[in-house]
Parts: C-alpha cells; structure tokens; sequence
C-alpha cells in the first residue's frame, strides 16, 4: 500500500484554484483507493463463499440445516450493515476478540453481502430444472455429487448478473468501514477536507474514483446478461 500523508494547504490570501487539494493530496487519495479495492476483493471473497455454502443448506432435505440457512439469511438481512461493522469491531472485544479494523471491515462486509449472494444463487439453484438432479439421482449421485457436478454450477451461470449487481453495491459499501477508522477513499477524504475545507473537491474527486470502478463493473455485467440470455 501507498505510504502517503495528507497535505494541509496555506492559509491567507487568496483561494487556491479548484484542484490544489486534490492534486496536493494524490497519494494520499489513491492510498486510500488500493485500501478499497483490497476490502471490496477480501469481502467479495468471503461473501461467494459463503453465499454458495448457505445456499446449499437452504436447499438440503434436512430440515435443521434449512433452519441454520434461513436463520443467517434473514438476520443478516434484516440488520444494518453498519451496526454489523460496529458489532464486529466494538462489540466482539466484549467477549475477548479484538479484530483490526480492516479486518472487522471485511468480515462485515462479507457476511452481509453473502446473505444477499445466498438468496441469489439460492434462486438459481430453483431455476434448474429439477428433472436435472432426479437425472444425476438416477446416475447414482448423491445428493451432494449432484448439487456439486449438476446444479450448481447451472445455478452458478445463471445467477452471473444478480452477483455482478451485488459485487457492485459491496464495493460502494465499502465507505462505511470509514466509520471505525479503516484508512479507506472516504476516510482519508474526511482527512483531507478537514485540514484544507475543499469540500467539493475533495468529495467530487471521491464520487468520481467510484465511479471509475462501478461504471465498468455495470458494463461487464451488462454485457454478460445479454450474452447470457442469447443462448439459453
């Protein structure tokens, strides 16, 4: 990661141009840019396999398994993303885990996000014909061997763009983790503008970064639906 610090800009006279800040600020921006990236691609991770693994719970005969699928999927769900990153980074040291920030960041993230990807590949994993797994069945697959070799990856290829949308939203948020201190983009905004006030600045050039990652994102999913849909 860049080894930057923020630059306070010199005070009296006349304002500097518009971009000063910026331009003055750039590593320290882009610092906080690779910290983004590096949290969206660990909590992607994360949220993958974890969406796969509690998908599969939600659709196994087994009803306490269900039970433990549904039970994350619907608190997950159904809480603030950002009390899960308070209660990962503030409230775990109570029972005598003390998580780095970043680290607290991503777990969050992760799990949040995965409720999310459980639902969607859940969904394809409904999608598949079912005369696919009585097929695997009759081939003498387990349960199991069928999920893995026939349905899933079915329901895997089907579900592409509902996960290309939720890659997208997990890396927007990725700010939040500013609110327990992760040097991330929007942290080390914050930084910036309270030492130089270039708040439209600052916070342009930030919306922009963004854009810069998520407008791709879209286009590539995009491009995989269409892609997707011409030959199913």
């Amino acid at each position: 990661m860049l080894q930057a610090t923020p630059t306070a800009l010199a005070g009296g006279g006349a304002p500097p141009p518009f971009g000063t800040a910026v331009l003055a600020n750039l590593p320290f921006l882009l610092s906080g840019m690779l910290a983004t990236v590096q949290l969206a691609l660990l909590a992607l991770v994360l949220a993958l396999a974890l969406g796969v693994v509690f998908a599969i719970l939600r659709s196994v005969p087994v009803r306490p398994l269900r039970f433990v699928g549904t039970a994350y999927v619907e608190f997950v769900r159904n809480t603030p993303l950002l009390v899960q990153t308070f209660f990962a980074y503030f409230g775990l040291p109570t029972v005598g885990v003390r998580l780095p920030a970043f680290t607290a960041a991503f777990l969050a993230l992760g799990v949040y996000t995965g409720a999310f990807v459980t639902e969607a590949i859940r969904s394809g994993i409904l999608a598949v014909d079912r005369g696919q797994s009585e097929a695997a069945r009759s081939l003498g697959m387990s349960f199991g061997q069928g999920m893995r070799y026939v349905v899933l990856p079915q329901a895997i290829a089907a579900t592409v763009p509902p996960l290309g949308n939720l890659s997208i939203a997990l890396f927007k948020n990725t700010s939040l983790a500013s609110s327990i201190a992760v040097a991330e983009l929007l942290y080390n905004a914050q930084i910036i503008n309270s030492r130089t006030f270039a708040t439209y600045e600052i916070y342009g050039f930030v919306g922009l970064c963004y854009l810069v990652f998520t407008l791709p994102m879209g286009a590539l999913v995009g491009l995989l639906e269409r892609r997707l849909t011409r030959y199913r």
